[in-house]
């Protein structure tokens, strides 16, 4: 008995690689229009043809492939390349080398109002989108009004979606695309402009789709959504493919090595070396000094932000009730563990300082981030009426 032929994968990419150039203008112009302009603007022209030798990979030499079925979380840095690989993958761009094979329909939600025509009501727009990706009107028909009643925009659905609010856009576009059943979902932030409920509505939409053997491709800085919603992923670094395999042991690796902070500063700076992470129920903040004229009486401060500028929680040491002092010896290495600080899943930044109160030796804003993902809640609460205020309960330690 000759043996089953294997499935191929939904998804190939072949030393994928995405080129381009900065600061040109890739407006397409006729001939006329670039000889005039050219003859107009001499200087401008030489500069543009200089500027286009300044180029940069937003991917290089990508190779991966996904099984029908599979939900793929894509995580990484802004500026990674994430974005680019879900539009060559939407086929909006095309790559410089390498190639693509989709074997399947693709819904794609990559921007606010990806694929509407601004002019058109909602109503129009979701037979217009059922269209470019393949859909009959009778199949179409047959979801509009369980897309209408996902997407909560009864009421507006006659208006031109130029009128539509960011948020009522991303509901009706993701409700369109999620409802079509394409056999291939990409989804990129877009997600967050989406208010708290519907951004839960969402993933479990999502989730329902890939329980029902469809592929999803999610792209996302939320790790906690990214563990509960997929089952594999790839890091991407720099437009390389720099790790893949099963989600949590991604999330982990990127947690752990890209999203935990590490910054070396100058060689003029009194502070040297800062990381912030997570670490369980706790934060850990480590900085690394180096005095060249001994302090009075050195301390830290520092203030958590959520992803909003908004103040979470910190250490002013003017403030006696937390102030800690720090051996004012010429060098060390301090770590402080906030203890359970009850922070929500999302990226923070952190702002540093460094005094004794006659002289600033070290303040610098948002200088470090760090990403918070699924932070267990302890077995019994700490009695410190510090948790979850403006000052969190600290550990010090002095290495």
């Amino acid at each position: 008995m000759a043996a089953s032929k294997k499935k191929e994968p939904i998804i190939e990419v072949k030393h994928l690689s995405k080129q381009y150039s900065i600061g040109v203008d890739t407006t397409y112009k006729t001939l006329s229009e670039s000889v005039t302009s050219a003859v107009r603007h001499p200087i401008k022209a030489l500069k543009d043809c200089r500027r286009s030798n300044n180029t940069f990979w937003s991917l290089k030499d990508v190779n991966f492939e996904v099984e029908e079925g599979q939900v793929v979380g894509i995580i990484g840095r802004n500026g990674a390349g994430k974005s680019t690989l879900l539009k060559i993958l939407s086929r909006i761009t095309y790559p410089t080398e390498g190639e693509v094979r989709m074997r399947g329909r693709v819904g794609s939600l990559l921007e606010v109002g990806t694929g509407f025509h601004p002019e058109l009501s909602g109503r129009e727009n979701i037979y217009f989108n059922g269209a470019i990706l393949g859909m009959k009107k009778k199949e179409i028909d047959e979801k509009f009004d369980e897309i209408v009643k996902f997407s909560g925009v009864e009421k507006f659905l006659d208006t031109p979606v130029k009128r539509y609010s960011s948020g009522m856009q991303v509901r009706l576009a993701f409700s369109v695309a999620a409802h079509l059943e394409p056999e291939i979902l990409i989804v990129d932030e877009v997600l967050a402009v989406g208010d708290a409920a519907f951004q839960k509505k969402c993933l479990g939409k999502m989730k329902d789709i890939s329980e029902g053997g469809r592929t999803v491709l999610f792209v996302s800085h939320n790790m906690g959504a990214v563990n509960n919603l997929c089952d594999f992923a790839f890091l991407l670094n720099k437009g390389e493919l720099q790790y893949r395999g099963p989600v949590e042991q991604v999330t982990s690796y990127y947690l752990n090595e890209e999203i935990s902070d590490k910054k070396a500063f100058s060689s003029n700076s009194v502070l040297k070396w800062a990381q912030v992470q997570q670490s369980g129920t706790n934060i850990e903040l480590i900085v690394e000094y180096d005095f060249k004229i001994k302090p009075c009486t050195p301390h830290l401060g520092f203030v958590i932000n959520d992803s909003f500028g908004n103040h979470i929680c910190g250490l002013n040491p003017s403030n006696d009730r937390v102030k800690h002092d720090i051996d004012p010896q010429k060098s060390g290495r301090i770590k402080v563990v906030l203890k359970y600080p009850k922070l929500l899943n999302g990226t923070y930044s952190v702002s540093l300082w460094f005094g004794d109160g006659l002289t600033d030796y070290f303040c610098e804003l948002e200088c470090l981030t760090f990403e918070v993902i699924d932070m267990v809640k302890p077995l019994k609460e700490p009695q410190s009426s510090s948790v979850g205020s403006a000052f969190p309960e600290c550990e010090w330690v002095y290495e």
